[in-house]
């Protein structure tokens, strides 16, 4: 009897052991990305495995685009609400009174690490670290335009790593969950592919350069077959990744006690297989937000098994704390629910709800059975899953019902009536709100500030490096009208060291700068000049909007005094003896103890 009784003791014990969790969340890929889902281009062994090996979510809805998404996973609420409107200049961070899922898992004695893509705000205190996450390493903009060797951020202090980005983050994230074996932990891991730039090593592009494409794209006519090999080398990679994680876990003996999710954060982002559905990344048809979702916890959740309700990017962040036995931090009404019973084989009730997708004014309503579109179209998706027959006449009440849940919605979130898109236009009701958040600068728990090329304004002659803003620089710098500014918001006042990222051609070196805060101001001279060559020769096919980057270096400007409050930040020229002064990636400022 006493060993029976320290047999249940014991087990108790071990039931009671809080889980790890790790999140794992593809940047671009598409539904139609697995061989699991029917992709005969390709194999994804161990995504493949995972997915057997535990729940997948069928119906499992995120945003169109990247910045939206990651809010909904973090908060457990649509990403409008916390000011995430789109995925650059500002408009991806996340409000700073919203709570994320790691400052649940960390008020819960979790060490939490994220390791890749953030893409919700730069500066503290929307940085990862002030997020929830004790570690960070990655880069927090929406893309980067350097996959190998790339320069990447550490708790924010930049370095130059070595070998490919997603081995690299990775790598960095197995290093983590090692680290900190004997305690639980919840590791976030927000891959960076297969966002362009189209880059993937040899190894993986050595098995789809030559490949047939079998499996073609809705709109076939469109797809750039070399762009199609890239991604699924790139898929290859992940995949190679994903089984890099799922070995360690198992090397480390803690796989039975550990949480995986994988998922992605839109629609493809080419044209490309993806099982017949209507949209890719951009839009709210159900090409553009469904994703693959899959959760494994051995032992608890049962292999193979298939969630057949509507889910969301929403839902993470219940079930997962539900899951883990941790109590939510969040102090607003979350819009996901948990699927925690249902995964642990409890008894469960399935709640009639209606999922919002929303982009760029575009807005649609999708319930179990049918979709309403951005244009008031009504599909049913159980019977034309690729919404080819708009039957909105032919149910005009449920039509009226889902575009009166959509409305009711949007009057909530902003104030205004939806107004449907044309089909071709975006919504009249969504026009993108002015965003006033300036970038707010100088906390002594954080004292280094990086101000990119992304976040500031050009002037005159300026412009960026590219139309997307993310990893652009600022190029074009020939006049003393010429001039570049940031709407910053100094939280402490003191003494910052300055210093700027610029490439200049040798014989423009020696142009006097100025950059300037109100009264304060700091001088110096473009000098050396240093202007390596553009690396350009890293991609399989054409990018997708990003500059090509170059290795630039960093000029000390001294000290500036600054007060706090808010002001432009003003980057100009006072001397130029050459015919141009210098391209410019960012500007930082260190608060001095």
């Amino acid at each position: 009897m006493i060993r029976i009784a320290l047999f249940l003791c014991l087990a108790t014990l071990l039931h009671a052991a809080p889980p790890n969790v790790i999140v794992l969340l593809a940047d671009d890929s598409g539904w139609g990305d697995y061989s699991i889902n029917g992709n005969t281009n390709l194999q994804t062994p161990h995504i493949d495995k995972l997915a057997k090996g535990g729940a997948s979510f069928d119906r499992f809805f995120v945003c169109p685009v990247c910045a939206p998404t990651r809010a909904e996973f973090l908060t457990g609420r649509y990403h409008s609400r916390g000011g995430v409107i789109s995925v650059s200049e500002g408009l991806e961070r996340l409000n700073t009174d919203e709570k994320t899922i790691a400052d649940s898992f960390k008020a819960a004695g979790y060490k939490t690490g994220a390791f890749g893509k953030w893409h919700n705000g730069s500066q503290w205190p929307y940085h990862p670290n002030a997020r929830g996450f004790e570690e960070y390493v990655g880069y927090t903009s929406g893309h980067w335009g350097e996959y190998f060797d790339p320069p990447l951020e550490e708790n924010g202090k930049m370095f130059r790593a070595k070998g490919f980005i997603v081995d690299v983050l990775v790598g960095r994230a197995v290093e983590f969950i090692e680290k900190n074996r004997e305690k639980p932990f919840f590791c976030y891991i927000p891959l960076t592919t297969p966002h362009s730039p189209f880059s993937v090593p040899d190894k993986h592009w050595n098995k789809f350069k030559d490949s047939t494409v079998t499996e073609r794209g809705h709109d076939g006519e469109k797809e750039d077959i070399n762009v199609t090999r890239t991604v699924l080398a790139m898929m290859d990679n992940i995949d190679e990744n994903v089984g890099r994680v799922l070995t360690k876990l198992d090397e480390l003996k803690i796989a039975e006690n550990t949480i995986v999710v994988y998922f992605s954060d839109n629609g493809p982002n080419t044209t490309r297989w993806n099982g017949g559905m209507k949209g890719k990344k951009g839009v709210t048809d159900e090409g553009g937000v469904r994703s693959v979702c899959y959760l494994r916890w051995p032992g608890k959740v049962s292999e193979g098994m298939t969630v057949p309700h509507i889910s969301g990017a929403i839902d993470l962040l219940p079930t997962l704390t539900a899951l883990a036995g941790v109590k939510s931090v969040s102090t607003k009404p979350l819009d996901g629910i948990s699927f925690d019973s249902l995964l642990l084989g409890a008894k469960w009730e399935a709640q009639a709800r209606e999922l919002m997708n929303f982009f760029n004014g575009r807005l649609s309503v999708r319930s179990q059975q049918y979709r309403l579109d951005a244009a008031g179209g009504l599909f049913d998706m159980v019977a034309d899953p690729n919404q080819t027959k708009n039957i909105a006449a032919e149910k005009p009440e449920e039509a009226a019902r889902l575009a009166a849940a959509g409305s009711k919605w949007h009057q909530e979130v902003f104030g205004r009536p939806y107004i449907p898109s044309d089909g071709k236009k975006k919504g009249k009701g969504g026009v993108k709100p002015a965003d006033d958040r300036p970038y707010p600068v100088g906390y002594a728990e954080f004292p280094i500030t990086m101000l990119p090329a992304r976040d500031g304004l050009p002037h005159g002659g300026v412009k960026r490096s590219s139309g997307a803003p993310n990893c652009s620089y600022f190029v074009n710098w020939t006049t003393k009208d010429d001039f570049m500014t940031w709407d910053i918001d100094v939280h402490s006042a003191g003494d910052y060291d300055v210093t700027i990222d610029y490439v200049c051609p040798e014989a423009d070196a020696g142009s006097s700068i100025e950059l300037s805060l109100g009264d304060s101001k700091t001088t110096g001279k473009v000098t050396p000049g240093w202007y390596p060559r553009l690396l350009d020769d890293q991609d399989r096919a054409s990018r997708g909007g990003e500059s090509y980057m170059r290795d630039f270096k960093t000029l000390s400007l001294g000290t500036m005094k600054l007060s706090a409050g808010r002001g432009l930040l003003t980057l100009k020229a006072l001397d130029i003896p050459g015919k141009t002064v210098a391209e410019v990636r960012r500007v930082t400022l260190t608060l001095k103890k």
